[in-house]
C-alpha cells in the first residue's frame, strides 16, 4: 500500500545520515536554516566503518564545539612502528616513529573511534536544535528546473524530491519535497550521483583488504601502537581502538575471494576466521587472537576515484564517499566526508541569508575536487608501497623500509589535514604581501598558538577565537601598542575602518569579528587604551606574552612570522586565510568583500 503525504518545502535536503551528512546537517542547523536529513537505513550505525580522525578534523571539531567528547571518547594514536622481515622468515621491528609529522598539528596524533561514536556526537547535537535523522527513508524520484532565472534565485525552491518512507507495517508513504539545495552524501554507490549522470573517474586496484575489529590477546609488543606490518605472508596494518580493541587491515589474495565469474569480491568466499589465520601468518613469530569472538569484519577492493563533478547548477551537491573513494590505509575516507561539509556548509548560510549570491557555492567544487584529486594521486603512490612486497634477498626491487618510511613522513602534513590549501578565488585572495607574514599562508587554516588574554591573563589558543560561527574573522596584529609609531597606525587603521566604504559599515557588523592582538607585557598593558572598535569585548584583547606560570604562550609574533609593524589577517568562517595585508591595507580588504557579498 502506498500512503501519498501532503507536500512540503525545505531550505536544504540532506540525503544519507553518513559523516559527511551529519556534519553538514549540525553545521546547517547551527545557523538556524531549515535542513531534512534522511537515510535509507533504519537505524544508525553501531560498531564498524570508518574510524580515524586526523588532527585537522579534530580541530574542525573543536571549532563546531564539539571536541571535548571526541577526545574523551576516542582512543588517541601518537605512535607508529614498522615492521620487515626478518632472516628467519618471521617479522621484526625496523622502528618507530611519530604517527604525525605535521609540526604544527594543535593535536599531534590520529584519534581512533568508530564511525557510529563519531556520527553519534553530531546527531546529538543537532538534536538540541530539533533536527533528527528520518529513517527508512529514501529519494525515489528528483527532478532540477532548468528556467535559469529560478535556478540563479536563492528564495526559489527548484528541486523537486520524491522521498518513500516504509513504516513498520510495510506500507510505502510518498511525500514530495520542494528544496532550495539537495546534498547527496549517500555514499559510493550514491543515488543522487547516478540519477543525474555525474561519472566516477579513475580505477579499480587489484588490491583486496580483509577488516577486523577485536579485543586481541597477544605478545605483540606494539599492539597499542599503530603498527605498518610488511612481512613475506603479506602486509597488514593494526591500529588500536577505543575499548581496548583493535583493527586489523590484512591484505589478501584475489582468488580467495573473487568470483571467477564476475571478477567481484564475494563475501561468501571468505569468513572473519580466515581473514584471522591470514593476519596471524603475518605476525609470526607473535601470537595473536581475540579475547570474545570478531567484534565486525568485511573485505574491499581499493577504488581510487573522483566524480566528474561535485555539483549540478549549485543546487544539487554531493560530497564524501558520493564524490571521491580511496584506500583507508592513510584514514582520509571519513576525514575528506567530514571536511567536504564543513567547507559548504557555510557557504550555504551565506547564499540563504541572502549574504552572497549563488556562485559562490562553485568554490565548493573547485576547492574540494582539487584536494580530491591530489588525495587520489597520493593515495595510488602510498597504497602501493603498502601492498608491495617487501625487500627480501630473494626480491631486490621490493618496498624497502626507508622508502615506505620517507612516504609517510612526507605525506604527513597532506595525511593530518593540516596541509590542505585552497588556490585563489573569488573567496580566496591573491596574496599581494607574501613577504608580510612568513609563517601564514594565504588559503591554509589558521595554525595553533597560545597568547594570553590582556584582560585577565588567561591563556587562550588563537583556534578558540575562530569558531565555526558562520563569520568572517579580521585578526588585528597591533605590533606593540604601547610603542607611539604603531599607536598611531592603530588610529589611523581605525579611522579607515569608520569610513562608509569600509565593509564593517558597509555590510552588517553580525558578519564580522574582531581580534586584537599586540605585543607587550602582561604586567603593565591597559587593554582598556586599545581604541573601542578593536575590542568589541573585554576578551578581544590578546597579548603575545606567556601566562603566569610562565610556561604557555609567548612568542607568538615569532611563531607566525608576523613583523614589528604589524598586520591584519583575514580569516574565512572555516578558518582558512583568506588575505594578509598591512595595517594600512582596509582598501584591499574591502575590495576582496566588495568581489562576493551582498549588502
Amino acid at each position: 500500500m502506498t500512503v501519498q503525504s501532503a507536500e512540503s518545502k525545505v531550505d536544504v535536503l540532506i540525503v544519507g545520515a553518513g559523516p559527511a551528512g551529519v556534519m553538514c546537517a549540525n553545521a546547517l542547523s547551527l545557523a538556524g536554516v531549515n535542513v531534512r536529513i534522511v537515510d535509507k537505513r533504519d537505524a544508525k550505525v553501531a560498531t564498524g566503518q570508518a574510524d580515524g580522525i586526523a588532527p585537522r578534523t579534530t580541530e574542525v571539531f573543536q571549532s563546531y564545539g564539539l571536541a571535548d567528547r571526541l577526545l574523551r571518547e576516542g582512543c588517541p594514536v601518537y605512535m607508529a612502528a614498522f615492521y620487515n622481515p626478518n632472516e628467519t622468515g618471521g617479522i621484526e621491528l625496523s622502528n618507530r616513529a611519530p604517527d604525525v609529522t605535521a609540526p604544527s598539528a594543535r593535536y599531534p596524533f590520529e584519534l581512533a573511534l568508530h564511525q557510529g561514536a563519531i556520527e553519534a556526537i553530531f546527531l546529538d547535537s543537532m538534536k538540541t536544535r530539533g533536527v533528527e535523522v528520518q529513517r527508512s527513508t529514501r529519494p525515489i524520484e528528483i527532478e532540477l528546473s532548468n528556467d535559469a532565472a529560478e535556478l540563479v534565485d536563492p528564495t526559489s525552491y527548484p528541486v523537486k524530491v520524491t522521498l518513500e518512507r516504509l513504516s513498520l507495517d510495510g506500507a510505502a508513504h510518498h511525500e514530495v519535497v520542494h528544496a532550495k539545495f539537495v546534498l547527496g552524501a549517500d555514499g559510493a554507490h550514491s543515488w543522487v550521483r547516478n540519477t543525474f549522470g555525474i561519472t566516477m573517474d579513475g580505477e579499480q586496484t587489484d588490491f583486496i583488504w580483509g577488516v577486523l575489529d577485536m579485543v586481541p590477546d597477544t605478545d605483540f609488543p606494539d599492539i597499542r601502537n599503530k603498527s605498518l606490518i610488511h612481512s613475506n605472508n603479506g602486509s597488514c596494518l593494526l591500529v588500536p581502538r577505543e575499548a581496548e580493541r583493535i583493527r586489523i587491515y590484512i591484505q589478501i589474495a584475489d582468488t580467495d575471494v573473487c568470483d571467477p565469474k564476475t571478477g567481484r569480491v564475494d563475501k561468501d568466499r571468505m569468513s572473519p576466521e580466515q581473514l584471522l589465520k591470514v593476519a596471524q601468518k603475518s605476525l609470526i613469530p607473535y601470537t595473536l587472537k581475540p579475547t570474545n569472538g570478531i567484534n565486525w569484519w568485511t573485505l574491499y577492493i581499493i577504488g581510487q576515484r573522483v566524480a566528474s563533478k561535485f555539483s549540478v547548477h549549485n543546487r544539487v551537491f554531493i560530497a564524501g564517499d558520493a564524490c571521491h573513494t580511496h584506500s583507508p590505509k592513510a584514514g582520509q575516507g571519513m576525514n575528506a566526508s567530514m571536511n567536504d561539509s564543513h567547507n559548504l556548509a557555510w557557504k550555504l548560510v551565506y547564499v540563504l541569508r541572502g549574504w552572497a549570491p549563488i556562485s559562490i557555492l562553485s568554490t565548493y567544487e573547485s576547492e574540494r575536487r582539487k584536494f580530491a584529486l591530489d588525495l587520489i594521486a597520493f593515495d595510488k603512490i602510498y597504497a602501493a608501497l603498502f601492498s608491495g612486497k617487501p625487500v627480501t634477498k630473494e626480491n631486490m626491487n621490493g618496498v624497502s623500509h626507508e622508502q615506505f618510511l620517507k612516504t609517510y613522513q612526507t605525506f604527513g602534513g597532506f595525511t593530518s589535514g593540516i596541509g590542505v590549501h585552497y588556490d585563489r578565488s573569488v573567496l580566496v585572495s591573491e596574496n599581494a604581501h607574501p613577504t608580510l607574514v612568513r609563517n601564514m599562508v594565504v588559503g591554509e587554516r589558521v595554525a595553533p598558538q597560545n597568547f594570553v588574554r590582556a584582560a585577565d591573563s588567561t591563556p587562550y589558543n588563537l583556534q578558540d577565537l575562530l569558531p565555526s560561527d558562520f563569520r568572517f574573522k579580521l585578526l588585528v596584529f597591533t605590533g606593540d601598542f604601547n610603542e607611539p609609531t604603531q599607536t598611531q597606525k592603530v588610529e589611523d587603521l581605525v579611522k579607515s575602518l569608520e569610513r562608509p566604504n569600509s565593509f564593517l559599515n558597509k555590510y552588517p557588523r553580525e558578519r564580522f569579528d574582531i581580534t586584537t592582538i599586540s605585543k607587550g607585557n602582561k604586567l603593565e598593558f591597559d587593554y582598556l587604551k586599545v581604541p573601542q572598535l578593536l575590542r568589541p569585548h573585554w576578551s578581544k584583547v590578546l597579548l603575545d606574552d606567556t601566562d603566569v606560570s610562565g610556561t604557555i604562550g609567548g612568542q607568538g609574533y615569532a611563531y607566525y612570522g608576523i613583523p614589528d609593524e604589524g598586520a591584519l589577517v583575514v580569516v574565512r568562517p572555516d578558518g582558512y586565510i583568506t588575505m594578509i595585508t598591512p595595517l594600512d591595507g582596509t582598501d584591499e580588504i574591502n575590495k576582496y568583500f566588495a568581489g562576493f557579498m551582498n549588502a
